[in-house]
């Protein structure tokens, strides 16, 4: 009988020791898990609305590829996103930082997608016409998305490419339909936000750290845009918002908090809310993925393309952020 009990006594406590593991597996949850190895990494973006039709008509030859590439090298970019930029200058502005020192097989480090097609009355009839990305590093394959429309409304697309060496940074640039509406924005603008949105959350999930930057035509305190910025940004210059992204120039002491420096030049958008002129040019990288701090500035404007008084009607934008990084 004491042998029985013995061997008794032993199963209940196998079974006892059983139930603790399982029990602790159900608990513990996903977040027991030991993080992915990672690296914290400094990325240095340069953003700029170029008007390569409207106000170059496709030139390559009026200044504008100087203006991009020498501030790209002075700035000593990492990624480089363009919009408005006809495929023209897109190559030329490619063949000229590979002559800077980038990576030499040009293929290597660019890449565009169009959002119209070449025409006659488009970029002087020298191809298409859309949205640019260049990486110092080098950058793999693209995927370009496209975003909602409407009957009238020019296509946009978000483009996206990792960077090479860092396979796990992606970088992004888009460029978000036009809409003089303020606070409530087009239908067709909430629709490619919510698609931009909904991309950047997929990456997210996929272990993706990503900056993507380009002309939102939004200011920061839109209703519109109150799903991408974070709470964690809220100002009395930019409140209620309920999103997950930082903007590199929300923290701007000297220029309107939480909306920072203007992007534009004038126009027809309302004035920021701190005066001046408005900010849709953004540079947004997720809050979670922050690995320490983060500034922008919006740089003069460039009035070295001849013929013109300045070579955009937008402003470069220049962010300097860290990130963390998987490996």
């Amino acid at each position: 009988m004491a042998r029985r009990g013995v061997r008794t006594a032993w199963w209940v406590s196998v079974i006892a020791a059983g139930a603790l593991v399982v029990v602790n597996a159900l608990t513990r949850g996903p977040s027991s898990e030991p993080p992915s190895p990672s690296m914290d990494h400094t990325v240095r973006v340069w953003h700029w609305n170029i008007a390569g039709n409207t106000m170059h008509r496709g030139s390559v030859s009026d200044g504008i590829v100087d203006a991009v590439a020498d501030s790209v090298i002075t700035r000593r970019a990492d990624v480089v996103s363009l919009n408005e930029v006809c495929e023209s200058q897109y190559t030329a502005i490619r063949d000229r930082l590979a002559e800077r020192g980038w990576p030499q097989a040009p293929d290597n480090f660019a890449r565009f997608a169009p959002e119209l097609r070449s025409s006659p009355n488009l970029c002087g009839g020298r191809g298409g016409y859309g949205v640019a990305l260049f990486g110092r590093h080098g950058l793999g394959a693209a995927r370009r998305y496209r975003l909602s429309g409407g009957h009238g409304t020019e296509p946009r697309v978000m483009l996206c490419a990792p960077r090479t060496d860092l396979p796990h940074l992606t970088y992004c640039t888009t460029h978000i339909a036009t809409t003089t509406v303020s606070s409530g924005g087009s239908v067709v603008a909430r629709r490619q936000l919510a698609r931009v949105r909904s991309l950047l959350d997929g990456l997210a999930r996929r272990g993706q750290t990503y900056v993507v930057a380009g002309d939102f035509n939004a200011q920061p305190h839109y209703a519109r845009l109150d799903t991408f910025y974070a709470a964690s940004a809220d100002t009395r210059h930019n409140p209620g918002n309920i999103g997950a992204h930082r903007e590199l120039d929300d923290a701007d002491k000297a220029h309107c908090p939480g909306y920072g420096e203007a992007t534009t030049l004038g126009g027809n958008a309302p004035a920021a809310p701190c005066g001046g002129h408005a900010k849709v040019d953004l540079v947004l990288v997720r809050q979670s993925q922050l690995a320490g701090g983060y500034s922008a500035d919006a740089l003069k404007p460039a009035t070295s393309c001849r013929g013109l008084p300045t070579c955009s009607d937008h402003r470069v934008l220049v962010g300097t952020v860290r990130l963390r990084v998987a490996r």
